[in-house]
């Protein structure tokens, strides 16, 4: 049977979600401890997409296969007793043999927090400390010329070969911290993210912030499709995914 979950991880001590030969993934530790739960038997756990080393999610979703039914709300319980403390699954359900977590998602949602006041070593791994004023005005200004529907190949990453690289971001938002005028937070809404997308779109959002770069840029980085027209890559721990929807 299948089922369906929704998990959150703190990404700063994995090399990643997906599992790998040498390294700790969120994918290995659930994979691990779904094994001891499923009766030593292999288990595959398939998430929505995979997040680099150092990224966090709050709604990562997934699914898994068990040979017999579970009783969810037992299997939720004793699974989050067993798995290490920066993974939690919030919710484990039954679906369709015909869901698919990875090919049946229409967009996902990822958000990008930067501090610009004095650095705060206690968000170091949740927030970018920038520790610089910016121009938010002109970083808001830029983002909308990143809505639509382009190739955004100019924001992948470089050795990223694949056959198509046109996405859609829906929506875009610089949401302004009411309670602390120096935090700042990037929304990115869209069909689908290749790797480095969002950190690379950050990346060049921040010198046009600083000024290095015109908010116009933007649209001649999107037409040159190429790598090193766009800015350097943003900092993994004031990533998140936030969001992933069917």
């Amino acid at each position: 049977m299948r089922y369906f979950m929704v998990f959150s991880y703190d990404g700063t001590d994995f090399k990643g979600y997906q599992k790998q030969p040498k390294g700790r993934t969120v994918q290995g530790e659930l994979e691990s401890v779904f094994k001891k739960l499923n009766g030593d038997k292999e288990v595959s756990v398939v998430a929505s997409g995979r997040t680099d080393a150092g990224v966090h999610a709050i709604n990562q979703k997934g699914h898994v296969d068990f040979d017999n039914e579970i009783d969810c709300d037992k299997f939720l319980n004793s699974a989050n007793s067993m798995l290490p403390e920066d993974i939690y699954i919030k919710e484990i359900k039954p679906v369709s043999d015909n869901f698919h977590a990875r090919f049946d998602a229409i967009g996902k949602e990822y958000i990008y927090q930067i501090n610009m006041g004095e650095y705060n070593p206690l968000e170091r791994k949740y927030v970018y400390q920038h520790n610089r004023k910016l121009d938010v005005v002109e970083m808001e200004r830029a983002m909308k010329y990143l809505e639509g529907t382009h190739s955004f190949k100019a924001f992948t990453k470089s050795d990223d070969e694949r056959e198509d690289y046109v996405r859609t971001l829906s929506q875009t938002n610089l949401i302004r911290d009411l309670k602390d005028v120096n935090k700042i937070t990037l929304v990115f809404i869209g069909t689908g993210f290749m790797r480095y997308m969002v950190r690379n779109m950050v990346g060049t959002l921040i010198e046009i912030g600083e000024g290095k770069r015109r908010s116009e840029e933007i649209i001649e980085i999107l037409q040159s499709e190429d790598r090193t027209k766009a800015g350097k890559t943003a900092e993994a721990q004031g990533l998140f995914l936030r969001n992933v929807f069917y």
